[in-house]
């Protein structure tokens, strides 16, 4: 929740942001309206604006992923869902990895949810 000034009329708008998993897509929606005027808006996108899931992160925190005692072979099917879901090379998907196991793998709820949700049906 947040609320800002309505320019137009000068009454506090009401504004309400979610981040949610639909399908295998992670989804951002936010709706504003105006109780004064009767002004209303709902805006939907796939990807959340970075101050906006900068404040989902602080309110109600972090989630983290983590994947306790992976063999060599699980290493390697995580470390593929991590380049594919993060868009990153190997290198960095070998840091992430390690970040993972450590239990230090953080984002949204949804987005952990997501990329738990591409990890191989063998892993614990």
């Amino acid at each position: 929740m947040c609320s800002a000034v309505r320019q137009d009329c000068g009454a506090h708008l009401e504004c309400c942001g979610v981040q949610a998993l639909v399908g295998s897509s992670l989804r951002w929606d936010v709706e504003v309206s105006c109780s004064a005027c009767g002004f209303a808006m709902a805006v939907c996108n796939d990807t959340a604006p970075s101050h906006l899931r900068d404040r989902l992160l602080s309110q109600p925190g972090a989630a983290r992923l983590r994947v306790t005692s992976p063999s060599q072979g699980k290493s390697i099917e995580i470390m593929r869902v991590l380049r594919a879901e993060l868009g990153t090379g190997l290198t960095e998907a070998k840091n992430e990895l390690g970040r993972v196991l450590a239990g230090e793998f953080s984002g949204t709820l949804p987005e952990m949810e997501l990329i738990a949700r591409k990890r191989p049906e063998s892993l614990p």
